[in-house]
């Protein structure tokens, strides 16, 4: 293959195509550049089918090299891991379209990987990545019934922007990707802040439009360059098998069909196939498997002409009636929040936890670390279905639908400095008809507000079905499994009365009439909000109070210089308030602490520990001291943790003293009043003055004439009443002789070298 660029201005950037260069030995290869973010994408088949093989064997798979930002991976081994979130969702956008456009019957072993090789920090490479994953296997020689190109549409100041860059989404309001086929759109993934029903078709037609020169540059594209597509002879249609069956099978099939209690329903339809395949093995031998698909296709045919004829569905209910629902609040009597959620044959138990800030989730991006604060995970499992299974870890399915709901909910959910708790939901499915996404999207949202998460309204979802066949068609409403398997179109909408918040749709029919979308769509919004009354129901705002049970965060502020001293040395100070209450404590660089507790004693008693190690020291306030150091001029005291300050030998007793051990010792506890607080933070303290406010004798020193002239000469020396010194006094100092004590009984050269009352070496408070 030779080597071929083609470029395209697209979304204000410009798009290359680059092919022949690299990754030459895969069936096909598309290195995608947009602005300075490139992806490596490959389409690969054995070309040999897998006999026996019970679905189609296509892997998706999206890749982020962290080289690509030019960072090392935070993990231990520094290298990629198991997929991020990200990439596990993105390889879903890359399977859902371009499945069903391989050959009815194609058993071959087939990957399509995109590897994003360099990133600008500005152009994503999930949507470029399945761009050019699709172009890849549209040029390969795999047989595939492309091009499909793909964008994603953000909505800023009421305008559609294609392939809007990263900074323009978290402005918009809108984050959608959709794919577009030769015959139209064949998928739709986003979500929104509840923007109407006629806007989100709206932006999907945006979207069709938009990409019509792209589609054109690629179609250009394969034509130039494209591979001959290898032979695949589908399976011819045996006519006699087909219709032996029918006459063995048929009605009996139609009558199982419907039953409308699940298993009952499939238990008859297995009886259906275990009778055919009696009545046809000695007609037929060695054909069990050819019987048994065939019987079971009879069940969407019959469906299909029942619904669009009769507008009849398998359990009896009318095109757009939903299932009924029950509510059961706070089954869980320990989880911060608990719902049973039913609805028809499907069923979760959905829990949510309230946790601290330390709790939330730090994830790994290639612009950097980020913290997730609601956490929502889907689990489904296997007795939900009658299955036995394996218990692994989370698939990509249990991952996608949690993606999903999650969307769905983060707009209603308070502000960080309103309600300061991280969040997460578990939904574990317990039984499952379909929509088991959509009932975790309505049972998270009742747990919160059982939860006394202040949401700012219910969220509900439902999941939409259309059958079409010729020119009638029939949407349908809160969609059974069989209703999805053997439909044309799946959608899941999420939001409230204002609008959607979070849509899917994979649609597997030639083309979408917009008609047909806005009436699904309006569908869609009546079910909706039926459910949302329905939960109104059970409980119509969330609880005063969160649980008994959930930490209790309390909000604080210090000033951000006194962080080192709430911390301490190594951490000494916030470990010993943690081991000695019990409480978290999380400090932020702006002097925002919080402390969480699940009993409020617990929490005062931290909160009084954060206090006392960065307390303001205020005039005129008394405190108990420790005293920490003894010197000929006065005792410091320490008030606070980290926070000492000076009481001059003329502030401890009424009247002269001549030592300090006279009144306190090194180790004393001393009430002490403070005079004063320099600008540098220096602590002037009085002893005599807390004793005389509190009633308490005050220490008596000797008095000499005049009164107290001697302790207010001494105060004035040290500056322990903060007035200035008279000239006189200077002069008396100066005729002193050297050596002569003065009226407090310090050494005159001793007082020459001592710091001023207030503070000396005591260490500095906050401003």
């Amino acid at each position: 293959m030779s080597h071929i660029t083609k470029s395209i201005e697209f979304g204000g950037t410009t798009l290359t195509f680059e092919t022949g260069k690299i990754a030459k030995q895969a069936n096909g290869s598309i290195f995608i550049t947009y602005g300075e973010t490139t992806v490596l994408c490959t389409a690969c088949s054995t070309g040999k089918p897998k006999p026996n093989a019970p679905f189609f064997p296509l892997m998706c798979d999206y890749q982020e090299k962290f080289y690509s930002a030019g960072r090392i991976p935070g993990s231990y081994f520094r290298r990629e891991g198991r997929p991020t979130e990200k990439e596990v969702l993105t390889s879903r956008l890359i399977d859902r379209p371009a499945r069903p456009l391989f050959p009815d019957g194609f058993m071959c072993d087939t990957q399509l990987i995109a590897t994003t090789m360099s990133f600008d920090k500005v152009n994503d490479g999930d949507v470029i990545g399945m761009l050019g994953a699709f172009t890849a296997v549209a040029i390969s020689d795999i047989p595939w019934a492309g091009p499909v190109v793909s964008v994603r549409v953000g909505l800023i100041d009421g305008n559609f922007i294609a392939n809007p860059t990263v900074a323009e989404r978290e402005e918009s309001e809108l984050d959608l990707v959709v794919a577009i086929g030769p015959k139209g759109v064949v998928m739709v993934e986003g979500q929104a802040n509840f923007i109407a029903e006629a806007i989100m078709v709206d932006a999907i037609e945006f979207a069709s439009e938009v990409t019509k020169p792209l589609m054109a540059l690629v179609t250009e594209l394969v034509a130039e360059i494209g591979k001959e597509k290898f032979a695949h002879t589908p399976k011819a249609v045996d006519e006699e098998l087909v219709a032996a069956c029918r006459e063995a099978a048929f009605d009996n099939m139609a009558a199982a069909t419907v039953i409308p209690t699940k298993m009952e329903r499939y238990a008859a339809i297995d009886g259906v196939k275990k009778q055919a395949l009696a009545d046809l093995a000695e007609r037929f031998p060695d054909r069990s498997s050819d019987i048994k698909s065939i019987v079971g296709g009879f069940k969407s045919e019959f469906c299909r002409n029942q619904i669009v004829e009769t507008a009849t569905r398998l359990d009896g209910r009318k095109l757009n009636e939903v299932r009924d629902i029950t509510i059961e609040m706070s089954p869980l009597k320990r989880a911060h929040g608990s719902v049973l959620f039913t609805r028809g044959e499907t069923q979760a138990i959905v829990a949510l936890t309230l946790g601290t800030g330390s709790d939330d989730q730090r994830i790994e991006l290639l612009s950097g670390m980020t913290n997730r604060r609601f956490m929502l995970h889907y689990n489904f499992l296997p007795f939900s279905v009658g299955e036995v299974k394996f218990l692994r870890g989370a698939g990509r399915r249990e991952i996608g639908h949690g993606q999903l709901a999650r969307r769905g909910l983060l707009p209603v959910l308070p502000s960080e400095d309103v309600f300061p708790y991280v969040l997460r939901s578990v939904a574990e499915i317990t039984e499952s008809n379909g929509s088991s996404s959509m009932a975790t999207v309505c049972g998270t949202s009742l747990a919160m507000m059982d939860a006394g998460v202040p949401i700012s309204g219910a969220v509900a979802g439902i999941a939409m079905g259309l059958i079409q066949e010729g020119d009638k068609v029939a949407v349908l409403s809160d969609i059974l499994g069989d209703e999805d398997h053997f439909g044309d179109m799946d959608f899941k909408v999420v939001g409230n009365s204002e609008g959607i918040s979070s849509l899917q749709m994979d649609i597997k029919i030639d083309g979408l009439d917009r008609q047909i979308l806005i009436d699904a769509m309006s569908q869609a919004r009546e079910g909706r909000l039926h459910i949302l009354d329905k939960m109104n129901e059970a409980i119509e705002r969330p609880r005063p109070d969160i649980s008994d049970y959930a930490p209790r965060i309390f909000t604080i502020l210090i000033d951000p210089d006194r962080i080192r001293d709430l911390i301490g040395p190594g951490g000494k100070h916030i470990r010993g308030i943690v081991s000695t209450t019990g409480a978290q404590v999380n400090v932020e660089d702006d002097g925002t602490v919080k402390v969480a507790a699940t009993d409020n004693e617990i929490a005062k008693k931290a909160i009084d520990l954060v206090r006392m190690y960065t307390a303001q020291p205020e005039v005129g306030q008394d405190y108990e001291g420790k005293v920490v150091r003894v010197a000929d001029f006065g005792a410091f005291v320490q008030i606070a943790p980290g926070m000492d300050g000076l009481c001059h030998i003329s502030e401890l007793a009424d009247g002269r003293i001549d030592r300090v051990d006279d009144v306190c010792k090194l180790g004393d506890t001393l009430k002490v009043r403070v005079l004063n607080v320099e600008r540098n933070g220096k602590i002037r303290l009085s002893h005599r003055e807390a004793m005389r406010a509190a009633g308490l004798p005050v220490p008596e020193g000797k008095k000499s004439e005049g009164g107290d002239r001697g302790g207010d000469r001494g105060g004035r020396r040290g500056g322990g009443r903060g007035q200035p010194r008279g000239r006189d006094s200077e002069r008396r100092r100066s005729r002193r002789p050297r050596g002569e004590e003065g009226s407090n009984g310090a050494p005159e050269a001793a007082k020459a070298d001592a710091p001023a009352a207030g503070g000396g070496e005591s260490a500095p408070a906050a401003n």
